[in-house]
This record gives structure tokens, C-alpha cells and sequence, in this order.
């Protein structure tokens, strides 16, 4: 294991009530760049979730209880920790999930705006009067926190999908248990551990570590007293979560897959959108929801994008996330790198043409080399299945009409992103596409300020933003009469 600064931060053992909870059983957390096992965690039972879900409900009284700006100092504490530890926090992050230090640093900073953030929207939850029907009655909309709630997030981003999480859900007045990926529970491990420091009461912020995937989230997504579940993953498994969450009528928000178009028009800066398309395909070796999945590009100059997105692909740096100079970390696992491959090796096979890349490095390895394809139409997997790796599939088009139907005939509808310098093409374009974010002349959209979340099966819900605090309150009607 790297060496940190502050090695209270690297802990084993779920986090329960205020205590670390050890278990007989035990589960290996690897290193994806090296294979070694760089710590063992207590693999938590379902019966320990039942611990969780009952010291959430008992702390509830009293956090919901609070004020606003007591609930915001804690959580601006728990803020200022996360980034004076930042580069322990990020090495853990590299350790255990892959991607480049330097992004594991922006994560941690953007894990940690959320937390900022809603420290301080959580004093805005306002209410509403509405004129009553008759002089002797009065009308008031009150907001209250929704309750206990539960999540499931990601090995993608391990940090920062808990913390957007959390964030608006303690703010809002809710306690909160995260389930995170097993294969990178050590991220959550150390926030927990710095929400401890902050002060959080016991109870108000759990972290369960299970390997049990199946029965602990049937536990989260089925217990009474859990109110609200959040999962971000694929869609597959969010249909089976919202369904599982039907029987106790649980208020959900879910994001879940992608498959992003990135659009180029005649009239683009080709180099900004190079440079765009790089930045939005590649990070987190391209195992991020809202990566671009599909980039289409006007025939007129298509020939010179491709040459020069070959070029800028060509600069990458393909390695272990903790050395310098590298810009693509290793994938999660073996056999996401030969899911990848397959859809290259598929797609080839109808008719695409390899640019750059598209090989296996060696049996077992964890690292896809970044690649490049051509001549790809619409209908093949590489465009159809969300990639969830380093590839690039580049599809010419002709008109605007032409485009705009081909990038909203998917499922999915996440993120989309499309460059050009027409005005009126921007307006018409951003309306059209069917997607509940769009990135225009930018590849890198997201932030503590704006609306995560998309539309058609990539999910519900909002997070992030003045909105983001909703999927945890409701709304309370008084009706007040005999005045």
C-alpha cells in the first residue's frame, strides 16, 4: 500500500452507528494496475444492513431536528477535512480503482463541491403560501426531509457518486447508508472516517461493505424504514431496483447508463472539438455514463477530424495511475476489457476500420489501448451498447435533420454533446436532442451548481443544483381553517 500522511484514513471495517463493524468474512480490494491486493475488508452479512437501516431511523429525530446552519456547519467541516486530506484521499482512489492521479485529485475536489454546496442550499428549502378559497382559511407548503436513505453506487467514481449523494440527502435533514462497489470500498471507508472527525452524530452517516450484492440491496430497496433509494449503474439493474423498491412504495432516483453522442458540425472549430471529444471519450479510460459513446461528424470534415483526433489520441499515455505523465489507467477488470474488445472485434467485422488501436495488449491484462474506429454506421454494436471503455467510434453524417435522428435513436438519453459556431444551429440542435444534459462547444459538463441526471431509460431524478435537494424532501399542505 502507497504510504499516506494520515494512515487512519485507510479503513477495513463497515462503518455503523459510529463504529467500525468487523466481520468474520473478508473481501481482497486489488489494485487494477498491478493485480496485488492492497487491503482486506470485512465483508459485512445482510444482518449488519439491518444494523444500519435501524441506527439511521433512531438518528433521524434528531438530525431532521436540526437547523439548517447547524446541519451546514458539520457538513462544512466534513468539507473542509475531504480537502485537506485531498492527497490521501486520492492515492486511495488510484489504488484501488485505476484511473490517473491527477483525475483522482479532481475527483475528490468535485466529490467534495457537492458537499459544499449543499451545505448551503440546505438553508434555501423554502416553502410556499397559496391564496385560500375562502377569508377564514389559510394555505401553507411546508418541506420536510423524506427519511432514512439508501444508495448503491459505482466503482466508476467512488468518491464522488457517494458524496453527491450524501450531500443532499443530509442537507435535506435525511440519514443516509451508502453501499459502495465492493471492488472500491475503501474511497467510501475514508469519508466515512473524516465524517466521524466532523462530527457527525452516530447513525447519521453509514457506509456497508458487502460483497453480497443481491442481498444487501434487496434489504435497501425492500426495509420499511428505508424512505428513498438512490442507485447510479447501468440500467439493467436499475429496472430490477425500481421494481424491487415498488413493494414498499420507495421514493427513487436513478442514473443510469448512456450512450452520448458527440456532435461536429461543417462549421466547428475542429481543433476545440478535438480537444473536447479527447477530453470527454477518454477519461476514467472511458468508464464514466457521460462519456461520448458515438462521435459523428459532418462529411465535409470528416476526413480532417479523424487525422487530427488520430493525432491527439496518439499523445495519450497508456499506464499505472500513480506514475507521472500518464493520461489512461487501467480498466476496472480483465473481463471489461474483453467486453470492449468484443464490441471493437464485432463492429470491425461489419465494416469498420481500426485508426488506432483496437488490440488486446496480452491475456488478463486490465489496460485497452486508447482506440480510434472509421467508417462506423449507426446500427453496429459499437454505437448501439454503451462502450464503457477507451474507443472511439467516428460516424460521418450529412445534414442536421440527419444527425439529430441518429443520435436520438437509442434508449438511453444521459448526455450529448455537439459543437458549432451557428447560432440558430445551436438553439435548434440543443431543443431537439433528446437527452437531459447537452454539452455545446464543451466536453466536460458537469458541476456542483448545474442538474445531473437524464431522460428515457437512463434514469430519474436530478443531482446537483438547486433541484438536486427535491428526490429528498416532500412537500406538506396545511390547511388551516376557523381565522
Amino acid at each position: 500500500m502507497q504510504t499516506l500522511n494520515d494512515p487512519q484514513l485507510l479503513r477495513n471495517h463497515s462503518y455503523i452507528n459510529g463504529s467500525w463493524h468487523a466481520s468474520e468474512n473478508q473481501l481482497m480490494v486489488t489494485n487494477p494496475a498491478t493485480g496485488e491486493v492492497i487491503a482486506q475488508v470485512s465483508d459485512a452479512a445482510v444482518g449488519e444492513v439491518d444494523l444500519a437501516v435501524k441506527a439511521a431511523k433512531q438518528a433521524m429525530p434528531l438530525w431532521s431536528s436540526l437547523a439548517a446552519a447547524e446541519r451546514a456547519k458539520l457538513m462544512r467541516k466534513w468539507f473542509d477535512l475531504i480537502i485537506e486530506h485531498q492527497e490521501d484521499l486520492a492515492t486511495i482512489l488510484t489504488l484501488e480503482q485505476g484511473k490517473p492521479l491527477a483525475e483522482a485529485r479532481g475527483e475528490i475536489t468535485y466529490g467534495a463541491a457537492y458537499i459544499e454546496w449543499f451545505a448551503e442550499e440546505g438553508k434555501r428549502v423554502y416553502g410556499d403560501t397559496i391564496p385560500a378559497p375562502s377569508s377564514d382559511k389559510r394555505i401553507v407548503i411546508t418541506k420536510q426531509a423524506v427519511g432514512v436513505v439508501a444508495s448503491v453506487t459505482p466503482w466508476n467514481f467512488p468518491n464522488a457518486m457517494i458524496a453527491r449523494k450524501a450531500a443532499a440527502a443530509l442537507a435535506a435533514g435525511c440519514t443516509f447508508i451508502g453501499r459502495p462497489a465492493s471492488q472500491t470500498p475503501l474511497s467510501a471507508l475514508a469519508m466515512a472516517e473524516l465524517a466521524e472527525r466532523s462530527g457527525m452524530p452516530p447513525g447519521v452517516f453509514n457506509i456497508i461493505v458487502g460483497d453480497d450484492a443481491r442481498g444487501i440491496g434487496e434489504v435497501l430497496t425492500q426495509h420499511p424504514d428505508i424512505a428513498k433509494f438512490t442507485f447510479t449503474g447501468s440500467t439493467q439493474v436499475g429496472r430490477q431496483l425500481i421494481a424491487q423498491c415498488a413493494s414498499t412504495i420507495k421514493k427513487v432516483s436513478m442514473e443510469l447508463g448512456g450512450n452520448a453522442p458527440f456532435i461536429v458540425f461543417d462549421d466547428a472549430d475542429v481543433d476545440a472539438a478535438v480537444q473536447g471529444a479527447i477530453a470527454s471519450k477518454y477519461r476514467n479510460a472511458g468508464q464514466t455514463c457521460v462519456c461520448t459513446n458515438r462521435i459523428f461528424v459532418q462529411s465535409g470534415i470528416a476526413q480532417v477530424f479523424t487525422e487530427k483526433y488520430k493525432q491527439a489520441v496518439a499523445k495519450l499515455t497508456l499506464g499505472n495511475g500513480l506514475t507521472e505523465g500518464v493520461n489512461i489507467g487501467p480498466m476496472i477488470s480483465p473481463q471489461a476489457v474483453a467486453n470492449v474488445h468484443e464490441l471493437v472485434t464485432a463492429s470491425v467485422s461489419l465494416g469498420a476500420k481500426v485508426v488506432t488501436g483496437g488490440e488486446l495488449l496480452e491475456a488478463g491484462s486490465h489496460y485497452y489501448p486508447p482506440t480510434v474506429l472509421s467508417d462506423v454506421t449507426n446500427d453496429m454494436p459499437i454505437a448501439q451498447q454503451e462502450i464503457f471503455g477507451p474507443v472511439a467510434p467516428i460516424i460521418t453524417f450529412d445534414s442536421e435533420e440527419q444527425v439529430i435522428t441518429l443520435a436520438n435513436n437509442t434508449e438511453y438519453g444521459l448526455a450529448a454533446y455537439f459543437y458549432s459556431r451557428d447560432i440558430g444551429r445551436v438553439w435548434r440542435v440543443s431543443e431537439k436532442l433528446e437527452y437531459g444534459m447537452v454539452g455545446i462547444n464543451e466536453g466536460i459538463i458537469s458541476n456542483a451548481a448545474a442538474p445531473f441526471g437524464g431522460v428515457k431509460q437512463s434514469g430519474n431524478g436530478r443531482e446537483g443544483s438547486k433541484y438536486g435537494l427535491d428526490d429528498y424532501l416532500e412537500l406538506k399542505y396545511l390547511c388551516m381553517g376557523g381565522i
